[in-house]
């Protein structure tokens, strides 16, 4: 059920994606991990969990829970239905939560 990406990455319920999204997800994922490591010596990892909450055809929504691990935990959700935009959207928004405040 879960996928490992490089040992500090976790991928849960994205097994029954098809193979061209999971593609895609781990790409968008990556680039993420990639600046995240950039930008912040303390990260210590990655988890993303993908639920299905309507399972109707072509009304589709998917609800997504980030955490990303650093000297804390910073945690983001979404409900949406095209699943790209709410991977993005998740992960920005756990982007967001990490930096310090003005």
């Amino acid at each position: 059920m879960t996928l490992e990406l490089g040992g500090n990455i976790q991928l849960t319920g994205f097994r029954d994606l098809d193979p061209a999204a999971l593609v895609i997800v781990k790409k968008i994922v990556g680039n993420f991990v990639k600046e995240m490591n950039q930008h912040n010596n303390n990260f210590r990892g990655l988890n993303l969990t993908l639920k299905n909450v309507h399972e109707r055809e072509k009304s589709e929504k998917y609800e997504i829970h980030a955490h990303l691990k650093t000297d804390k935990v910073y945690t983001a959700y979404v409900v949406e239905r095209n699943l790209m935009v709410g991977l993005d959207s998740v992960l920005k928004k756990v982007e967001k939560e990490m930096r310090p405040r003005d």
